[in-house]
């Protein structure tokens, strides 16, 4: 008889990847344990998705009653201390939910960091515990490196940002990728002066030009935002009063006070829990695995954000999913990322799927594409909002390879193309389809018509 282990399956790490593997594995009635050393549920419900859901709905709303003519003149205050107990209460209830999930599921909850002995055997405190196999979906956090002074600066987070119970004076967002503008949007919709930075030439650098162009022109135009492009941050300091912000522009260094700076600077995986003890290869950007997900360890697996590449719940949860059937089923079924979405929350939102512009003119490959304005459709002048856009992107056989939204509820519109992309769906079948008319949907009829009409 084998030697025998505390479980057959420990997962590291209790977001979304780990915890979708977790239910998964248990329909197999053997013994699991998920290791968690914050919170249960990971980023997902407690410290983004779910609390970033609250207070961007909360901040948009109170934008679109404050800029409405009928209610323009009345007196509306922002009650941060009520948005941030909202927050918590949410995430409780969204975390007690998981917690009687795992219970009801036979699922051992271990608390603390995870720290590994040898490829079978983990520590956590003064405990061991050993498993047959691992699974490594630890996650990642804040990347900050390269900014001197952050450890004597009290600078926020994106999470820290939105449990912030006032409104700032005036806040410098570091980072002009998709949180950077979430939490500059957010601060500006509540009625701070806020500042962005961005190293690159535009704000979120990997879409299109012209979606940087449409969220910058909005926050500038619409919420009073200073946007700075070509500037690297190289330093915080502070004073009794004051944050100060030193930066490079055009090769001068430059100086800016604020009382509020939120670093956007990005994220890398987490990676100290004693992997090289287990035999576990990786580098700075994650956990080296093949295309099952199977580390260079025989009996350990990874995914999620620990592997790094793009960062999603959606794509967290497919890997845990797919990875924990394969080893149920001891199947190597590969992944498949077609139809992943990526949505940025700002307003208007942002969503794409598939291959942009961009990446088609980097691989010299011949497309054809098609623009629905927001601006030219009769939605504009029923939601009083001109900015925004479709475009759609077909190969030459008409298929539809890539698709971009810029518009209030893009979330939720992208759903459709992820599955034309996906199935392999023709800009006629979806000029063919059904749209309910003068909706910001209704775009996504004009742009596929556009598209097929062309040669």
């Amino acid at each position: 008889m084998g030697k025998r282990y505390d479980f057959e399956y420990i997962i590291i790490g209790s977001g979304p990847a780990g915890i979708t593997a977790a239910f998964t594995l248990s329909k197999s009635k053997k013994r699991i344990a998920i290791v968690e050393n914050r919170f249960l549920g990971g980023s997902n419900i407690n410290t983004r998705d779910v609390p970033y859901s609250v207070a961007l709905d909360y901040s948009h709303l109170y934008q679109k009653i404050t800029t409405t003519p009928e209610f323009r003149n009345q007196d509306l205050t922002v009650s941060f201390p009520n948005a941030v107990a909202h927050q918590v209460q949410t995430v409780i209830k969204a975390s007690d939910f998981n917690k009687a999930a795992l219970k009801k599921a036979g699922i051992v909850s271990l608390e603390g960091s995870a720290n590994f002995l040898d490829n079978h055997t983990i520590a956590i405190g003064d405990k061991k515990f050993t498993a047959s196999e691992f699974i490594l979906a630890t996650g990642s956090t804040l990347k900050n490196g390269e900014i001197a002074g952050t450890e004597s600066v009290n600078y926020l987070t994106p999470e820290t940002a939105i449990k912030v119970k006032r409104t700032p004076k005036a806040v410098l967002v570091v980072g002009g990728g998709p949180t950077g503008c979430e939490i500059a949007g957010y601060f500006a919709e509540l009625g701070a002066k806020v500042l962005i930075m961005e190293t690159a030439e535009r704000l979120l650098p990997r879409e299109d030009k012209e979606v940087g162009e449409a969220i910058s022109h909005y926050l500038n135009k619409e919420l009073g935002v200073m946007v700075l492009p070509n500037c690297k941050v190289v330093a915080l300091e502070q004073d009794a009063n004051s944050k100060h912000v030193i930066f490079h522009n055009a090769r001068n260094e430059k100086m800016v006070r604020v009382d509020c700076v939120v670093l956007a600077t990005g994220s890398q995986p987490i990676l100290d829990y004693g992997l090289e003890n287990a035999g576990v290869k990786y580098k700075n950007t994650g956990i080296l695995v093949d295309k099952n997900y199977h580390t260079s360890a025989k009996n350990i697996y990874a995914i999620g954000d620990a592997i790094g590449g793009d960062s999603s719940t959606e794509r967290a949860e497919y890997e845990g999913a797919l990875l924990a059937s394969n080893l149920l089923n001891r199947s190597k079924n590969l992944p498949n990322y077609n139809g992943f979405a990526r949505i940025v929350n700002t307003y208007p939102q942002v969503a794409v799927v598939g291959l942009n512009e961009d990446d088609l003119l980097k691989r010299d490959r011949k497309y054809k594409k098609a623009v629905a304005l927001v601006k030219d459709n009769i939605i504009s002048l029923i939601d009083n909002n001109s900015y925004g856009f479709v475009k759609l992107i077909a190969d030459k056989s008409g298929h539809l390879i890539g698709a971009t939204i810029v518009a209030p509820n893009a979330q939720l519109m992208i759903s459709e193309l992820s599955l034309a992309i996906r199935h392999n769906i023709t800009a006629l079948e979806i000029a063919s389809t059904p749209h309910i008319a003068n909706t910001y949907n209704s775009l996504i009829k004009l742009a596929a018509k556009q598209l097929v009409g062309k040669k």
